[in-house]
């Protein structure tokens, strides 16, 4: 079994290597890209690791092209390219990219992960930046630059048109100053999973009724989740 899964994996490698047109030098790079490791916890003969450490390396290439791209074409201040930044790298930016690109067929990922919509979009986010990774290691920063300003950097024009940059947080913040004069308070209400998979999930209260719920693998993450509920009934209202 663990063989026919390498030989799938080594056929998925070859075939997204096509569909974005770079020639790899070493696919066995570009295979681990693909496994995610919530696959390796289903699949324990799997003799890959899972692709986190390309994430890791993926993460920072794509912020230092996106930094160095907006520091060289735009004058704004520290505060604003940091806002414009984060809005292009985070999860609900590079999702709908890696969507574009038929990505999630290509990913190996267990099948509990699936079927849950939020885990679906971060998985997605999380393999862009493993195959950015993957470009990098295998074709250099040249090759990796120019992956992230076709797929990545055109997404710009639109976040600035539609103010996209605005973080679910500090938009709950200003929301609640200005029509109570208080400010958001986030709780944590559950939390759970192994020491390697955690998840928590966090309440956003405005004067101490409970706004939002949202669940992340940080209580980083799991508190903009909850930002981003409390706003959509703000928005409704």
């Amino acid at each position: 079994m663990a063989d026919q899964h390498q030989e799938t994996l080594a056929k998925s490698a070859l075939e997204l290597a096509k569909s974005l047109k770079i020639v790899f030098k070493n696919f066995a790079i570009l295979e681990n890209a693909l496994v995610h490791r919530s696959f390796i916890n289903e699949h324990r003969n799997w003799n890959l690791e899972s692709n986190e450490r390309l994430e890791f390396l993926g993460d920072a290439v794509l912020e230092l092209v996106v930094t160095d791209y907006l520091f060289t074409n735009y004058k704004n201040e520290e505060g604003e390219l940091t806002n414009w930044r984060a809005a292009l790298v985070c999860a609900e930016s590079l999702a709908p990219v890696a969507e574009k690109l038929e990505i999630e067929k290509y990913l190996f990922v267990g099948r509990g992960e699936k079927k849950n919509y939020r885990s679906k979009q971060n998985i997605l986010a999380d393999g862009m930046e493993a195959i950015i990774g993957a470009i990098y290691v295998d074709r250099g920063m040249e090759e990796a630059n120019h992956f992230i300003r076709e797929n990545i950097l055109i997404n710009l024009p639109i976040i600035l048109e539609n103010e996209l940059f605005l973080d679910a947080k500090t938009s709950l913040q200003e929301t609640a100053q200005k029509q109570w004069k208080v400010t958001p308070e986030y709780k944590v209400l559950k939390e759970g999973g192994p020491d390697h998979n955690k998840w928590f999930e966090v309440g956003a209260y405005v004067n101490e009724k409970l706004m939002g719920k949202g669940r992340g693998s940080s209580k980083q993450k799991a508190e903009k989740e909850a930002a981003k509920s409390a706003m959509e009934k703000f928005e409704k209202k």
